[in-house]
């Protein structure tokens, strides 16, 4: 069986065309009929993947190409995702490193590759959007080997097979110059290049847990590789841990293969096969879960630790319980604690007055698409400032989290993100022209000073810079770090904003809410243009009198309101800041709303 079996992980940055090839490929192989109906980028089933048009999920999947089925697991290419990336690696004998033929390889793509290389995989690489008018291909490649040197590859590594495609025109080729045809080629190298899985058939039955979902029908859902032995629906199992621990025992109630996009019920798996194993009631990812003879647990991948945590509270506003309907702590603690199960890169603790809950993550974006998830949901939340997780080192010194951050600027931006970059204590690592009148900038920066800082990177660069960003280490403490520059507006009252009041408050800075919007005491209105925040009354209406006036008066022409994305305004906030996130809005508000309260707390800290 595994003689026809191959496995292989896709590696891409973000927007490099990873989902979109997978789904040639799906239509190329027959797994898709060709008169049936399929959405656009199959592999990015969740409704957030598909408006952010990134892949957050790991999701394998299965094709059939001239009898060999190739079992594909599209990864997640953004650095806050990594934690998936890294144990998918485990279940797989090949990757594909498909990189863009103008962007080249990115951070993301350099930190999964090295954790591909370092499991002695050997990869395919394939230079995607070959058609792209500023293409550079063979530039690319030059850089790709590069990088693999750089990442210690060995010579077989680097003896690596190329190919050339476009995966929305659906052909590759080794010729640079090729402009049509299909995806032959990637077929007949995946089955020539990759290894088949080669594990022992005859062993007792193991598997390693790498991925982890809640069914409601089935319970837990754990995803991995048989690495040895059969598997049949009923048989006993037991799960245990990296130290050898049995957690539970139990039965294989379920056993699912995946067939194209489907799971569907199979009697039996061996080994090399991924498939889907209900019936475990506590085992997680990195458990190895095996026939009740085997004591020895399979070598997993250690869960990289969170770096980022943000409180998670109650909703407290005038206003809550208007606009969602899952409000309460338990509610709240339910759900956060469902979240944690499944998604093993987010750790949750609960506060002393049970109100709201400390999450940390691995970054903005993961906790960023958390929040909005829960908001679709209908859940009522108020979300403090991100703030970094500190550790210490051996001698007892802290340390913080550093990020690599590779930024692609237009060359007329590149001294403004340098000087703001070097403000926010970041080190140049590496500056040189990309081409076509772009500077690539690499920094070592303290996740601290990266936080609310891409909104006005975009301001700064007119909108035209892309920022990446991943996990680099712990080092140093760099001390403090200069924040928001600007105060902000407080609304001192409860009720709808009227037109001719925020007219006045204009010239005081950039407002966030128009007229008739609900305000409430304590709620952030705008930025003011000085450093210092401001209590303002935008409920003020006209006086009226007897005098009639002609023309001045009559033509309030507002400037529209600022509207922040959730992200944004996560970023935008400070410390004495809250974001109250409803399914209906995005507002920004003070953590005390009484301006007295505030006043208090303010000489607490003074003092």
């Amino acid at each position: 069986m595994s003689a026809d079996l191959r496995n292989i992980a896709i590696i891409a940055h973000v927007d490099h065309g990873k989902t979109t090839l997978v789904d040639q490929l799906f239509r190329q192989s027959g797994t898709f009929r060709d008169n049936q109906r399929v959405e656009e980028r199959a592999m990015d089933s969740n409704d957030l993947e598909k408006e952010r048009g990134i892949t957050i999920l790991a999701k394998p999947t299965s094709i059939v190409w001239e009898g060999l089925r190739i079992n594909i697991v599209d990864t997640p290419g953004h650095a806050d995702f990594g934690a998936e990336v890294e144990r998918i690696l485990s279940m797989v004998d090949g990757v594909i490193l498909l990189v863009d033929s103008a962007e080249g390889a990115m951070p993301q793509t350099k930190f999964v590759t090295g954790k591909a290389l370092a499991l002695g995989l050997k990869p395919i690489v394939v230079v995607n959007k070959i058609d792209r008018p500023d293409g550079r291909a063979d530039e690319v490649l030059d850089e790709i080997f590069d990088l693999f040197v750089s990442l210690d590859a060995n010579d077989e590594q680097l003896d690596f097979p190329t190919l050339y495609a476009s995966g929305r025109n659906g052909y590759a080729s080794e010729d640079i110059n090729a402009r049509e045809g299909d995806l032959t080629p990637m077929f007949k190298l995946i089955r020539d290049h990759v290894p088949s899985p080669g594990l022992d058939e005859d062993a007792p039955f193991s598997f390693l847990a790498t991925l982890l979902d809640r069914d409601n029908f089935m319970g837990r859902v754990l995803t991995g590789r048989v690495q040895s032995g059969v598997i049949r629906t009923n048989d006993p199992i037991r799960a245990i841990d990296a130290d050898g621990k049995v957690v539970e025992t139990g039965r294989a109630s379920k056993l699912l293969s995946f067939r194209g996009l489907e799971r569907v019920p199979v009697d039996e798996a061996r080994a090399g096969d991924i498939i889907a194993l209900a019936g475990m009631e506590k085992a997680t990812v990195s458990n190895t879960i095996a026939d009740p003879s085997v004591s020895e647990p399979i070598a997993a991948q250690p869960i990289d630790p969170p770096t980022l945590a943000m409180r998670f509270s109650v909703n407290d506003s005038p206003y809550a319980g208007r606009e969602g309907d899952k409000v309460t702590s338990r509610m709240i603690r339910d759900r956060l604690t469902r979240e944690a199960e499944t998604n093993v890169a987010i750790r949750v603790t609960e506060s002393a007055d049970k109100d709201s809950f400390e999450v940390a993550g691995r970054g903005e974006l993961q906790l960023g698409v958390l929040i909005e998830t829960m908001r679709r949901e209908g859940f009522e939340l108020g979300i403090s400032r991100p703030r970094v997780i500190f550790s210490t080192d051996e001698d007892g010194n802290r340390t913080e989290p550093y990020e690599t951050v590779v930024i692609d600027v237009d060359d007329e931006y590149s001294g403004t993100v340098v000087e703001k970059m070097q403000r926010r204590k970041a080190d140049l690592t590496e500056m040189r022209p990309s081409g076509v009148g772009k500077t690539r900038i690499a920094f070592s920066a303290p996740s601290r000073g990266l936080i609310g800082y891409h909104g006005e990177f975009l301001s700064d660069t007119r909108g035209t810079g892309i920022m990446n960003r991943l996990f680099e280490k712990y080092g140093p403490y760099k001390g403090p770090i200069e924040g928001r520059q600007n105060g902000v507006l407080i609304s001192n009252a409860t009720g709808d904003a009227v037109g001719y009041a925020l007219g006045g408050l204009e010239e005081r800075g950039v407002l966030f809410v128009s007229p008739q919007e609900k305000l409430y005491e304590g709620m952030i209105i705008g930025e003011n243009a000085k450093p210092e925040d401001l209590e303002v009354n935008p409920l003020k209406s006209k006086q009226l009198t007897n005098f009639r006036s002609t023309g001045k008066d009559d033509a309030l022409r507002l400037t529209p309101p600022t509207r922040m994305t959730l992200e944004q305004a996560i970023a935008y906030i400070d410390d004495d800041e809250m974001v109250e996130v409803t399914p209906q809005n995005i507002r920004l508000r003070k953590a005390l709303l009484d301006p007295n309260e505030r006043k208090k707390a303010k000489r607490k800290v003074d003092a």
